[in-house]
């Protein structure tokens, strides 16, 4: 019987679907809906603005944490930090339904975040160990994808629920439970010692050499200047409908919209793959920066505020996964570590942004700041375009898997990974 995506058995299938939903936790359930419910929040326990800034910032540090740590050890031991992944997201979401106070409601905040950096590098080392290597970068792109349905249940949990946060984020805790496990049911036999790829972490170095760091410096500047450029949107985009007079009920329409662009990736990760890593990010970039100077110029104009956050969903949900499929390319033996230090880059690159947009707005407005920060996109297109001074593998990573196969050095090809698979 052929099966889908040529998988063999049902075990790659439900990590896929398993894959996305715990993506769709961690991140657009968890970690990207601070800013939905945090109004509500707000005027529950009496925080104040500069208090919810902190505790944004504090989530932030808790996610590059998570990533580093992910970034040394995920390929090692990836159904362990699947697990952390579960619990911090579950245990962080849960603690903040049930805060009494401020204090408690920060300290589950921060801890939630870090659900999200152990997440992705586990991902990324399970689906390389189960799925068919030929259909590895099509599935990461799916699972990646789903930050966008992710941030669609957040929105419709707003519109229904709110100002009944604390039950939004009792059942964001249930669902990092129920995909967490599933993730590590439907690979624990699957990716055993024995049956992990013959390359993984324990003949590697935990901190890769000098020359891989070189490899990804344009990368790295991508991912640092699409961190910046998209904070606009993801801190400020809501303030900006506001301000133009939307409603709760339209501002939670356009977080739904945010999501359907995001979802969107799912159905277009498999034409994206088939391009160069170069051409994948400016295609992905660009819609970025065009939605960012639309939003912020348009915001009252309903219709053209709802297309902006959908193709910035497309956009930036899209980049993250060309980001993971570009480390791939560069060194497949360290994919999880690449993943993680250039998600890691990406939260920096926000953080710096929501700083610099913040004191933007105060000075010039919301419209020349998002203009600002789509220029600090298109910097980062410019910045991955720069070709680093590298061996081959690194010539290698600027083409689509087949060619890669064809034009890496002898030494990558040496060391590529036999992706290994669970019984059927």
């Amino acid at each position: 019987m052929k099966r889908s995506f040529s998988l063999r058995g049902r075990r790659p299938l439900l990590l896929v679907a398993s894959g996305t939903a715990l993506i769709a936790a961690t991140y657009g359930l968890v970690r990207l809906a601070y800013g939905l419910f945090l109004p509500d929040v707000q005027a529950e326990l009496s925080l104040s603005a500069s208090a919810a800034g902190l505790i944004s910032s504090g989530a932030s540090a808790a996610y590059c944490a998570a990533a580093l740590a992910s970034f040394l050890l995920a390929a090692r031991a990836p159904h362990l930090f699947a697990a952390l992944a579960t619990v911090t997201a579950a245990g962080g979401a849960l603690g903040m339904a049930l805060a009494a106070d401020g204090g408690v409601f920060a300290a589950s905040a921060i801890l939630a975040s870090s659900g999200a950096g152990f997440a992705s590098p586990a991902l990324v080392e399970l689906l390389h160990r189960t799925v068919k290597k030929e259909h590895v970068g099509r599935m990461q792109g799916v699972v990646n994808a789903g930050t966008g349905p992710g941030l669609v249940a957040a929105g419709l949990l707003a519109l229904v629920l709110l100002p009944d946060w604390r039950l939004a984020w009792t059942l964001a805790a249930g669902a990092s439970i129920v995909a967490g496990g599933l993730v590590i049911a439907s690979t624990w036999r699957g990716t055993t010692a024995t049956t992990a790829r013959p390359d993984a972490a324990p003949r590697l170095a935990p901190v890769p050499p000098r020359s891989w760091f070189r490899q990804h410096l344009p990368v790295i500047a991508a991912a640092l200047f699409l961190g910046a450029g998209s904070a606009a949107v993801w801190t400020f985009g809501r303030t900006a409908l506001v301000d133009a007079g939307a409603s709760q009920e339209l501002s939670a329409g356009a977080w739904i919209a945010l999501g359907v662009g995001g979802a969107a990736v799912i159905a277009s990760a498999g034409r994206l793959q088939k391009l160069t890593s170069r051409r994948a990010w400016l295609m992905t970039s660009l819609p970025v920066a065009a939605a960012t100077v639309l939003l912020g110029t348009s915001a009252g104009v309903w219709p053209l505020a709802f297309a902006a956050c959908i193709a910035f969903g497309w956009g930036y949900t899209a980049g993250t996964g060309v980001l993971i499929w570009w480390t791939t390319r560069l060194d497949p033996t360290r994919a999880p570590a690449g993943t993680a230090l250039l998600f890691v880059v990406l939260v920096l690159g926000q953080a710096l942004g929501s700083a610099l947009v913040g004191q933007a707005i105060e000075l010039v407005g919301i419209p020349g700041s998002f203009i600002a920060s789509a220029l600090l996109v298109v910097i980062g297109i410019l910045a991955a375009s720069k070709q680093p001074a590298a061996s081959s593998p690194a010539r290698a990573s600027d083409a689509p898997p087949a060619q890669v196969s064809r034009t890496a050095g002898a030494d990558a090809a040496a060391h590529r990974p036999r992706t290994a698979h669970p019984p059927a």
